[in-house]
């Protein structure tokens, strides 16, 4: 019998190559119909080797301008939360009461974001499932469900914010005639055709939000252009750390609004879109690396539009009488009144400005509803039913809101008030999650962070529930009046707090001599 010849052996190897991929599709197949996951294996973009045939799985591919091209648009899309109605609220508050003091401060809250964003990109290119549908695992089912509540009312309470934000624009660019609620079934109504755009691909998705983050970085750099900030004072203000007793609270909400809890679930989904095998170690940390670098542009990109919004109120308002009454509702008509009409007047500047803001916040508020959703409860749901119904969530009540609160200005700021505290209240239910899963080996392999960058991140995520617990101190002594109302706050903190140092014991951070000294039982409950 002759040996076989080199170009049967190749045929041969083709064939079996061919038969164990077609068996990891069945395989992925068969899974997928037994949970939810964030991308079916179709809609993936495969990115491929370039310049190399074969390359080792456990070496990372050189550098190539072409496969960071095809790992950009998750980190974009997670930006667009930097950016929304609430975050340019905090930045001209901030610039109008605080003037440039605060920029250094936006500067550091812009980065500790960009970690707590990295992380949670390694959580889900490392492990191929994103950080609802690990807490899914991790949690007995009573705590899971008290996260994914917790997740929903943040997004809840964001997307308020960002519809309203919408509405706000569209009753500014329409001279009025749009009321409110109007604005807000619009906004709702154009989140749909934005999200059908997936059927068409991710990548016509991602060039969507690139459209709106554009017109929102032209937008706003005119108006920081017709307003010639004083240049050294805003380098100023950028490098020398100033803080004052009478600019905390603005300090604290410069922070608060970077961390926002859905988009730490958010952006653990979107680095799935990309066909990356979680098994070969080298393809994992080359995405990794690629994530990384788009990430850091996108917030780069995200700190200038918010310093531009807060330099452009800086210049007209601070030490103004008008300065402690700007808002969102008012904020056109005062920059009209201080910079004028012109050749396109700034009131239109920054209608088309908030408008690309809010949109784009909208549709990845959806976006994140549909993945949160789908791994708490692991539904297996249509993408436009999941989307239905996430809009519902947050569709029903803005309406009702715009039409309550919609009678005067002062309103709408307390509103936004509480809906600002509602979120700050959420923040450790998405930290803590995502530092206990990013740090376990039994979930991330080698890929779990290295003792210094767990200490760095915690730091981070300690300082950031710090500060925002001081907000919502700071809040209940203003707000809650009464012996009733005084129980009632002070039993739900109890409950809150139990349950955040129940999440804290089961981290593995603290040290065990500690755990042990927790009441008997407590950190085993529903283990």
């Amino acid at each position: 019998m002759s040996a076989p010849s080199r170009e049967e052996e190749s045929k041969e190897n083709e064939r079996d190559e061919e038969a164990n991929r077609l068996l990891e599709e069945a395989g992925a197949a068969s899974s997928s119909l037994e949970e939810d996951v964030a991308y079916e294996a179709g809609e993936k973009i495969l990115v491929a080797d370039f310049d190399f045939d074969t390359v080792d799985d456990a070496s990372v591919p050189p550098f190539s301008w072409k496969k960071l091209w095809l790992f950009t648009g998750p980190g974009f899309l997670m930006s667009i939360a930097f950016l929304d109605p609430g975050n340019l609220e905090g930045d001209l508050q901030s610039g109008a009461i605080a003037g440039y003091s605060l920029l250094w401060l936006l500067m550091w809250a812009t980065s500790m974001g960009l970690l707590i964003q990295l992380l949670s990109a390694r959580v889900g290119v490392a492990t191929g499932r994103h950080l609802a549908e690990l807490c899914r695992d991790e949690y007995p089912h009573w705590a899971r469900l008290v996260l994914w509540f917790m997740a929903e009312l943040a997004l809840i309470g964001a997307d308020i914010q960002e519809v309203i934000g919408s509405a706000i624009a569209i009753q500014i660019l329409s001279r009025g005639f749009f009321p409110l609620w109007a604005g807000v079934l619009i906004t709702a109504s154009d989140c749909f055709f934005f999200l059908f755009l997936e059927n068409y691909g991710v990548r016509k998705l991602e060039a969507a939000f690139a459209v709106l983050i554009s017109v929102m970085g032209l937008s706003f750099a005119w108006m920081f252009a017709d307003a010639r900030p004083n240049g050294q004072e805003l380098l100023m203000g950028i490098l020398v750390p100033r803080l004052s007793s009478k600019t905390i609270r603005q300090a604290v909400g410069v922070v608060g609004c970077v961390i926002m809890p859905h988009n730490v679930f958010l952006h653990s989904a979107l680095v799935q879109s990309r066909k990356v095998d979680p098994k070969k170690k080298g393809r994992v940390q080359e995405a990794l690396n690629y994530y990384s670098i788009e990430s850091s542009a996108a917030l780069s990109i995200s700190f200038m539009i918010n310093l531009f919004v807060t330099t452009v109120f800086a210049k007209g308002f601070y030490g103004t009488k008008q300065a402690k009454h700007i808002g969102l509702v008012n904020a056109g008509q005062y920059l009209e009144q201080k910079y004028g009409g012109g050749v396109f007047p700034i009131l239109y500047i920054w209608g088309i400005g908030l408008l690309a803001a809010g949109q784009s916040s909208t549709i990845t508020g959806t976006y994140a509803g549909q993945f949160i959703m789908g791994g708490f409860l692991n539904l297996r749901l249509k993408k436009w039913m999941r989307a239905l119904i996430t809009r519902s969530f947050a569709i029903v009540p803005t309406i009702i809101v715009a039409i309550v609160f919609n009678r005067s200005e002062a309103s709408l700021d307390i509103l936004n008030e509480w809906l600002n505290v509602l979120q700050s209240m959420q923040i450790p239910f998405a930290l803590i999650p995502l530092l206990t899963l990013v740090s376990k080996e039994q979930v991330m392999g080698t890929f779990r962070v290295g003792p210094v960058l767990e200490r760095v991140a915690w730091t981070v995520a300690g300082l950031i529930i710090v500060i925002n617990g001081y907000l919502l101190l700071d809040f209940f002594i203003s707000e809650v009046n009464g012996i009733l109302l005084g129980l009632l706050a002070c039993s739900c903190t109890t409950a809150y707090v139990a349950f955040i140092v129940y999440l804290v014991s089961q981290s593995g951070i603290l040290p065990s001599a500690w755990v042990k000294r927790l009441p008997k039982g407590f950190s085993s409950i529903g283990n």
